[in-house]
């Protein structure tokens, strides 16, 4: 598999942004998206929140928590931690990129339960992973009509995703209207393939700020868009 390919000439990961997201499912309010990035060192360390509300809380409660670290230069995941609430469903999970090595180290530990597991597989020289992958993609050039490849580290294999340049559309939300190239991620496996059908809309310019996320599944369309964009 081949490695991550590496930011495009002149680009430069945000010192410091925060990106909040109205999330809907089907025609409802259903939770907020928070997304803070944060320059380390070399390192870009990137967290999520995502909360329902109002009914959407009251049928079934998300409380979900990531955090990613990659590098600046390069784009390849250090680390990639998530805690998720879904429900009765309490996760907590670390994956550490050991790139000397050559493999990545899942721990899970099911917070109900109690049950602890770890998985280890063999990896390439640089992957991205499934948060980071989603603003990494923002350094590579966006042409409509073309695609270009992620290899995303996935917990039981390395993923590569490939990501379609669709077309170009104009779009509105609470934080202004767009001009936004529509891009779809597709792979043959791993948690890409099992969210349905996922197009994402990136701003048409230098930043390819993602404005506003889909995922078309069998219980429902949710979609995320862009509320505020916040330096700090």
């Amino acid at each position: 598999m081949q490695s991550l390919p590496a930011p495009r000439a002149g680009y430069s990961f945000a010192a410091k942004q925060t990106l909040t997201y109205a999330v809907d499912w089907r025609v409802f309010p259903a939770g907020t998206a928070v997304v803070h990035f944060e320059q380390q060192g070399g390192q870009e360390k990137v967290t999520a929140t995502a909360e329902t509300l109002g009914a959407i809380n009251m049928l079934f409660h998300v409380s979900d928590h990531f955090q990613a670290s990659f590098d600046r230069e390069r784009g390849c995941t250090a680390e990639f931690d998530k805690q998720t609430v879904e429900g009765r469903r309490q996760i907590n999970s670390t994956m550490k990129l050991d790139y000397q090595q050559g493999k990545s180290v899942l721990d899970e530990k099911n917070m109900v339960s109690g049950q602890t597991k770890r998985l280890e597989s063999g990896i390439p020289s640089c992957l991205t992973d499934l948060l980071s992958g989603v603003f990494y993609a923002a350094s590579q050039p966006m042409v409509v009509g073309q695609s270009f490849l992620l290899p995303v580290a996935d917990p039981l294999r390395s993923v590569l995703v490939t990501m379609k340049v669709e077309g170009k559309e104009e779009l509105k939300t609470q934080a202004g209207t767009f001009q936004t190239v529509r891009v779809q991620p597709t792979a043959d496996a791993g948690v890409v393939k099992n969210r349905g059908n996922i197009w994402i809309w990136y701003t048409d310019d230098e930043r390819h700020l993602p404005v506003q996320m889909r995922a078309r599944l069998f219980w429902g369309t949710i979609t995320f868009r862009l509320v505020s964009n916040e330096a700090k």
